[in-house]
């Protein structure tokens, strides 16, 4: 009984010639007896399913192919040539093509700086749903509470939704425009911008990836503008002194 059932698994696991084979193939009759394949069984008989391998496209093999002699480039031209690739998707011809025809407009800056924008009604969503802390809120603060979603040279603090923005909260920020900074401090808050270079950047928010090593120091900004951004007071820089801070406050609040 046991050699049947061998024989049995054996016969199912390489009759699959094709589907026309494995149908014709009884290997139980009506009774329950085994009945031996009508047709001998070898390596000869083993074969993919129909449809599960296709013939590799062979170009320049004869007529009889049907891709021979031109195998399907047809007769000359540009794109009939060997070594020869398909032409350029402006290409025309040879005469000067649209791109080059029209002239140039505007430029893009290599050294412009890209801010994540974030406007104070979002800031004052996220407050009130209880996703941020309003004692201190910083840059990582923002990004693990994915108030934004990335941070490429800093973050930029927008007056969108000033007029209903009511909570008093300290934040830390690259950048703020001047009627955020008014907004936050009629709330009773406080706005610092700061200036991160890339390498600070991934200080502030990524600081678990120095381990056991000290952190590098921030660094200073090197541009004239830069400096002269964040010292300014009215901008609420760190490089500017707390007492003409104070003095724009005052100022501000007058008005």
């Amino acid at each position: 009984m046991l050699a049947q059932f061998a024989k049995l698994s054996l016969q199912r696991t390489t009759l699959r010639a094709n589907t026309a084979s494995v149908q014709s193939i009884r290997l139980l009759s009506g009774n329950g007896n085994i009945v031996p394949p009508s047709q001998p069984i070898n390596l000869g008989h083993l074969a993919d399913n129909p449809g599960a391998v296709t013939e590799r496209l062979r170009l320049g093999r004869g007529p009889g192919y049907g891709k021979g002699k031109t195998a399907g480039r047809g007769h000359k031209g540009q794109k009939a040539r060997s070594g020869n690739g398909p032409p350029r998707p402006w290409f025309e011809g040879g005469q000067t093509p649209l791109v080059k025809r029209m002239p140039k407009r505007g430029f893009v800056n290599q050294h412009a700086k890209k801010y994540q924008p974030v406007n104070l009604e979002r800031l004052q969503h996220w407050i009130q749903e209880g996703r941020l802390d309003t004692t201190s809120i910083t840059m990582a603060d923002l990004l693990d509470s994915r108030c934004i979603h990335k941070i490429e040279d800093g973050v930029k603090l927008l007056a969108d939704g000033a007029e209903e923005f009511n909570v008093p909260v300290h934040i830390e920020v690259s950048r703020a425009s001047q009627k955020a900074i008014q907004a936050i401090e009629k709330a009773g808050g406080s706005v610092t911008c700061r200036y991160y270079n890339a390498l600070g950047l991934r200080v502030v928010t990524r600081p678990e990836k120095w381990g056991y090593r000290s952190l590098p120091k921030f660094a200073e900004p090197v541009k004239v503008k830069d400096k002269e951004w964040y010292s300014d007071p009215k901008n609420r820089g760190y490089l500017a002194d707390p007492a003409a801070i104070e003095a724009a406050k005052a100022e501000a609040k007058a008005l």
